[in-house]
């Protein structure tokens, strides 16, 4: 049932693109049917992963405001509008302390340069991408935002600092997001995977008894393609999460 999800015609921006959960729902995206742009902080590395997945790559740091109109500017050039938004870039702990799982550091001992890049790119930059897109939206009279987060475990677990404290941050604006927009015409929602994937925020320590444990990014893949089908047209302020994206659905649709 879910993988029928079609997305024709439909103008996406997925910023942090170029791995992990971003070229998952990229992917996932093109086989529905939509025009894709992907972002990364490295321009090479955006071009190099747009060009396997066959579709728009852009290089935009999330972090700079004026970087950001100028990557969402070239977004809607080569897409020819935007339709959807999903706010997906992000850096994980091992940043800031390449073996959090297996030897997890007080706050304390976290750098301030440290704690405040990966905030200014997990928190700030969804802030300041959609800030560049929403109001196009609202202009054509409708749009979709997307803004992908992580359990709730994650923002309070031991050693999370400052990954932890952005995710929560990036959760509270996207709830205020979708109450700003209420009655707009233009959507936003959460979406996560439901527990720890195989992306290269996992650290090459990780122990390889527990890899198999991990959710392939993939599991992105049907509930995105639903949020940007014809059926996610009104669906908004929901939290979803793809583990639970067959039972979700089956809720709110019957069947």
């Amino acid at each position: 049932m879910t993988a029928d999800f079609r997305a024709d015609g439909v103008r996406v921006l997925i910023t942090g693109g170029t791995s992990g959960l971003g070229a998952a729902m990229a992917r996932a995206l093109l086989e529905a049917g939509a025009t894709v742009a992907i972002t990364g902080r490295d321009a090479g590395r955006a071009t190099s992963a747009a060009t396997e997945l066959g579709c728009a790559g852009i290089g935009m740091d999330v972090r700079d405001e004026d970087d950001v109109a100028r990557g969402v500017d070239r977004a809607d050039e080569l897409l020819g509008g935007l339709d959807v938004l999903v706010n997906n870039a992000g850096i994980g702990m091992r940043t800031v302390n390449p073996r959090f799982l297996t030897d997890p550091q007080p706050f304390w001992v976290v750098s301030p340069e440290g704690f405040r890049d990966l905030v200014a790119t997990n928190l700030t930059g969804y802030f300041l991408v959609a800030r560049a897109v929403v109001p196009r939206f609202l202009a054509a009279g409708a749009g979709r935002v997307v803004n992908v987060s992580m359990n709730h475990s994650t923002m309070n677990r031991r050693g999370f600092v400052p990954y932890g404290p952005a995710r929560a941050g990036a959760e509270a604006l996207a709830r205020i997001m979708a109450a700003d927009l209420t009655g707009s015409g233009v959507t936003a929602n959460i979406l996560l995977p439901g527990g720890a994937t195989a992306t290269g925020m996992i650290p090459d320590d990780f122990p390889p008894e527990h890899r198999a444990g991990l959710l392939a990014p993939a599991v992105m893949g049907p509930p995105i393609r639903f949020l940007c089908s014809p059926e996610g047209a009104g669906v908004h302020d929901e939290r979803i999460v793809a583990t639970e994206f067959d039972a979700w659905l089956s809720a709110r649709f019957g069947g």
